[in-house]
């Protein structure tokens, strides 16, 4: 018994190995016909043209046959014609009182060939005579011949006086197996009706046929040959320009600007390598072009950022000495006092923002990855804008797992984003509730930031992570935010190799969702442990997950006077 479990399985495995190589083997060639242009040609055409043979074969094959096959009707209705003469005269010289079969086997021997094999010779070939009289009243039916050869179909027109022929396959009774043609004639006596017939074997017929197939056969081979050369040669000479083309366009397309095609001749591809060299020596310039006014606009922001921080810490000494002193002052000038700080915080948190974007700008951006619980950045971004909460109206419901989620990721740049996120759900949530949910699989890990106020228009998913832009501009944001931060929160998350989603529609609120790998360089992640759904989301945490207006889950909220000193992005939302 065990014998036969493990020979069972032994097959099962090499079933599954043999399955396993055809279906690599299928893929391979799938792979090889979808990238080879050539061999799709040299295909196609060798199909087409098997096509055309087996047509033009089928229809030289028939005309043929048909010809052949008329011929041999033809010459053997001349030679039935001479027969049936010959059997008359023989049958009305005969002595009358000679026995009836006697006077048949006599015209058959006349008929027959003189070497004595029972067969006659002619025009249209050998045959074998077949005389039968028909029985009438008392006496029986009288034959010379062999009668079992002759179609009882053909019998019946013969016997109504008509000259006719049939095709029909000789049983083998007399020695001769095979096709035959079997004409038949009524041949005239004074005794008695007389049917006469001539058995035509097509023996030599069906051999000619079939040299003639194999001909045909053999030139269509050689033709399908020929053509294959003839369609790989004419086909490479397109081809391998094409592939040059690719080659230097993949090449181009990699940076190496300098790359162009080489031009033979005045043809065709010659003037596509002309066209194509034009194409790529304008895209060259104009891509140094951009590069430099991407440079500059990059080393300005960057340069401005930098000069301004000097006379911007000037200008908060002086602000933060008469905002101190503002007691001492007229009212209308205490509240300019504090307007002053106000914008020079957001003008601050602004120039945070144009370093920060500068860096990822210039790629000079980096990581500090740390193997940390996800859940401590979460929650520090929920202490940063629990004021927005209670300014707005809106509640928070909190979904965090009951288990560490553990990930490698840059604590500041993860807290940067949920804070931006939060901030951006409670600018346009109306005053309703917002979800923040936090989710981990094997591979990832996701937070799902959802609101249910003013929502997203179709198109606008991948316009919310626009520097400085908003579907609103009169929109006035509670959070005081500069326009960069959803853009800051796009290359944090792009810098972990991870995506930021956004979803919604008009009404119903907007949805944000961030998906990190938990180990950089780790397995790639395809989908994500939350979806990214929206309303539905937020109905779900509603009714699952307690609220964070609760003692315990709600932060404190800080300090007024240090609320502008966070990272670059604090605050700030997507202008929706």
């Amino acid at each position: 018994m065990i014998g036969r479990v493990r020979s069972r399985r032994r097959i099962n495995g090499l079933a599954t190995t043999a399955a396993r190589r055809i279906s690599d083997r299928g893929q391979r060639i799938g792979r090889l016909w979808r990238r080879s242009l050539q061999l799709r040609v040299v295909v196609s055409t060798l199909a087409m043209s098997l096509v055309v043979i087996l047509v033009l074969g089928f229809v030289l094959s028939s005309q043929i046959t048909d010809r052949m096959l008329d011929a041999k009707v033809q010459a053997a209705t001349e030679e039935i014609e001479r027969a049936r003469g010959t059997v008359d005269r023989i049958l009305d010289a005969s002595d009358a009182g000679g026995a009836l079969e006697n006077r048949l086997e006599t015209a058959k021997t006349v008929l027959a060939d003189p070497g004595g094999e029972g067969a006659g010779e002619s025009t249209a070939g050998a045959f074998q005579p077949v005389i039968i009289v028909p029985g009438t009243g008392p006496r029986a039916e009288v034959s010379a011949g062999p009668v079992r050869q002759v179609p009882a179909a053909l019998r019946d027109f013969v016997l109504a006086g008509k000259l006719s022929y049939q095709y029909t396959e000789l049983d083998g009774s007399e020695s001769r197996r095979g096709p035959a043609l079997v004409i038949g004639s009524p041949a005239g006596s004074d005794m008695a009706p007389v049917e006469l017939y001539l058995v035509y074997p097509l023996d030599g017929e069906r051999q000619t046929l079939a040299l003639v197939r194999g001909i045909l056969l053999t030139g269509g081979l050689v033709l399908l040959g020929l053509l294959a050369a003839i369609s790989l040669l004419v086909t490479r000479q397109v081809v391998l320009p094409v592939r040059s083309a690719a080659r230097i366009a993949e090449r181009f397309a990699g940076g190496r600007l300098k790359e162009r095609m080489p031009v033979h001749g005045e043809d065709d591809m010659a003037r596509l390598a002309e066209a194509f060299n034009d194409m790529a020596e304008n895209l060259s310039r104009q891509i140094t072009r951009l590069e430099e006014y991407g440079n500059l606009q990059k080393r300005f922001t960057s340069d401005v950022s930098h000069e301004l921080r000097t006379p911007l810490t000037t200008v908060r000494m002086a602000a933060d000495m008469i905002h101190d002193s503002r007691e001492e002052l007229d009212p209308v000038l205490a509240r300019s006092a504090e307007l002053m700080i106000t914008e020079l915080d957001r003008f601050e948190s602004l120039l945070a923002d144009l370093l920060e974007i500068s860096r990822h700008d210039a790629g000079v951006a980096e990581l500090s990855l740390e193997e940390i619980d996800v859940r401590g950045p979460v929650r520090a971004a929920m202490t940063q804008v629990a004021h927005l909460s209670e300014e707005t109206g809106s509640e928070l419901l909190v979904d965090l797992p009951d288990e560490p989620v553990s990930a490698a990721v840059d604590p500041r740049r993860v807290e940067r984003v949920v804070r931006n996120l939060l901030a951006n759900a409670y600018d346009h949530g109306e005053g309703r509730p917002v979800l923040l949910r936090l989710r981990g699989d094997l591979d990832s890990i996701a937070v799902l930031v959802c609101d249910q106020g003013v929502g997203l228009r179709p198109g606008e998913e991948e316009l919310v992570f626009n520097r400085f832009w908003r579907a609103d501009p009169s929109r006035m944001r509670r959070s005081g935010g500069t326009g960069l931060g959803l853009a800051i929160s796009w290359e944090d998350v792009r810098l972990h190799n991870g995506r930021l989603e956004a979803a919604g529609a008009p009404g119903t609120g907007a949805c944000f969702r961030m998906t990190l790998p938990r180990r950089r360089g780790g397995a790639v992640f395809v989908g994500s442990p939350l979806p990214l759904r929206g309303s539905r989301a937020l109905e779900a945490g509603e009714s699952a997950r307690t609220s964070a207006s609760a003692p315990q889950d709600r932060p404190a909220a800080p300090h007024p006077e240090t609320a502008g000193e966070a990272d670059p992005g604090t605050g700030d939302g997507e202008n929706r």
